[in-house]
């Protein structure tokens, strides 16, 4: 008998992590839904290529209220990637994977920019640099302050606050570690959207006064609250 040699590839994992938004919706859930439609328009593509938890704490218990919903966003080209709930029997085999107490996932820094004209210095990331159309900065770490502009078409996503030397036309994401004590400052307020903490504010539900002007945002309780600076 002879020996025959056989090749055989190694199995490799690598591990790598991402920032999941959190949608949890609550009843009435055409209300949440129809909100839901109104952020979608008012900022194109907010949802496109994300990763997606869906939070079911509010749904009624049983398979048929989130069935009824999975195929709601699935209409709306929303895919979820996770459930996270408290009963393992309310979601189906054939339903996304459950997720219990899980954790936002912390993503890389995927901005397009210069790296030279970056610096991080514990828990704050300063970016010399505008950010412009289709670029996303992401540092869950803390915060982030940028000596430039955020275009439109752009987006900043912060663990802590948000600080813009510069016009803010994209749009600025804080808080995304829990943090509601964050805040958002720019010399020149002009964005798309809005968020802290996971409450999210769209370009025509800002107070039109401000626009253009240097402002600071930040929340009170479960309201976006905006004053500004000059």
């Amino acid at each position: 008998m002879t020996d025959t040699a056989i090749s055989r590839r190694s199995l490799r994992f690598r591990g790598r992590s991402f920032l999941a938004l959190i949608l949890a919706p609550e009843p009435p859930f055409d209300r949440w839904l129809a909100e839901l439609d109104q952020l979608a328009g008012r900022s194109s593509g907010f949802f496109a290529g994300r990763p997606i938890v869906l939070d079911i704490a509010a749904l009624p218990p049983g398979r048929e209220a989130l069935t009824s919903l999975l195929a709601e966003l699935a209409a709306r080209d929303i895919r979820i990637m996770a459930i996270e709930a408290r009963n393992p029997a309310d979601v189906g085999p054939d339903m996304p994977p459950l997720i219990v107490g899980g954790r936002d996932a912390h993503p890389p820094d995927v901005d397009d920019g210069p790296r030279e004209e970056k610096r991080a210095s514990g828990n704050t990331l300063l970016i010399d640099a505008p950010i412009r159309s289709g670029q996303t900065v992401t540092y869950p770490q803390g915060d982030v302050i940028i000596v430039g502009a955020i275009g439109s078409g752009a987006e900043v996503v912060a663990g802590g606050s948000i600080h813009v030397y510069g016009a803010l036309r994209g749009r600025a994401i804080a808080g995304t570690t829990g943090s509601a004590n964050a805040r958002i400052f720019c010399r020149k307020l002009d964005p798309e959207l809005l968020a802290i903490d996971g409450l999210y504010l769209t370009a025509d539900g800002m107070n039109p006064l401000l626009r253009g002007k240097a402002a600071q945002i930040w929340l009170s309780g479960e309201t976006m609250m905006m004053a500004a600076l000059d």
